[in-house]
């Protein structure tokens, strides 16, 4: 049975003010501001996401020889995506590109090469590379698999993603993820943000009509980059609501935002 939209407000907001804990505040006269950007950084982490998951299924392609190779990075270019596939010199002071997936004309599309021997990388690879290490040394090592993604952040740092990766096809998880705010150089964590804590896996029981999905957050009182990546995500495409303590925000299926309750 379908609930009316405002049964479901009422009830994510009597659960959500019952919480206990210290949460994330935004003031209300930056709300449409600070939307507008978890919308931006999330479509980003839509494409860098795709980009990585196109990338790595051409990179397998080859058979590969994984041996000494760190993580793959995505990087994005005029003419596409390039996810690349690094390893450290014996000195451990340069990075060397193995392999490439480049980005074709169709977006799902890339075509990737080995490099005999390992060229050199973009200038800012090193920093990238040492950023990824850092934040998954501090995350520690999950039970089940995880994906990581690089972001530019303000001031010339970087945001470094760590969220649960999808193992089945029909099968969507959001929650268990960080985003690190990490220096321009890759070697100091400026911020730790933990966006969700349990991790739900969404899976669409064909015998229903499923038109929206609906989670609650403790740790803020606003949507996060990976709510909108989750949205962008998952197949069919079906908006997202989220209670917090203040407000119900709806996530529609192009990941703007919007508040449908204060």
């Amino acid at each position: 049975m379908r609930r009316s939209l405002a049964l479901i407000a009422t009830c994510l907001l009597a659960f959500t003010s019952s919480l206990v804990g210290q949460m994330r505040h935004v003031d209300d006269k930056d709300l449409a501001a600070y939307l507008a950007g978890v919308t931006e950084r999330g479509r980003a982490l839509y494409t860098y996401d795709q980009a990585a998951w196109h990338g790595t299924d051409a990179f397998f392609a080859l058979h590969p020889d994984t041996s000494g190779l760190t993580h793959y990075i995505c990087i994005e270019t005029p003419a596409g995506w390039e996810v690349v596939f690094p390893k450290w010199n014996e000195t451990h002071d340069r990075l060397l590109v193995a392999y490439e997936a480049k980005q074709a004309q169709e977006p799902q599309d890339y075509t990737a090469v080995k490099y005999d021997p390992p060229r050199e990388g973009p200038e800012d690879l090193v920093a990238k590379e040492h950023a990824l290490e850092l934040a998954i040394g501090d995350f520690g090592t999950p039970n089940r698999s995880y994906n990581t993604a690089i972001l530019p952040a303000g001031d010339g740092n970087l945001y470094v993603y760590l969220y649960p990766a999808q193992t089945k096809s029909d099968v969507w998880p959001l929650g268990g993820d960080v985003r690190y705010t990490i220096s321009a150089d890759g070697k100091q964590i400026v911020e730790k943000r933990q966006l969700h804590k349990t991790i739900l896996d969404f899976q669409f029981d064909p015998k229903l009509k499923i038109v929206s999905g609906v989670h609650s957050h403790v740790l803020s009182d606003v949507p996060e980059d990976t709510d909108v990546l989750y949205v962008l995500t998952r197949r069919p495409s079906i908006p997202e609501y989220i209670g917090t303590a203040k407000h119900v925000f709806a996530i529609n299926i192009d990941g703007s935002i919007q508040v449908v309750k204060k």
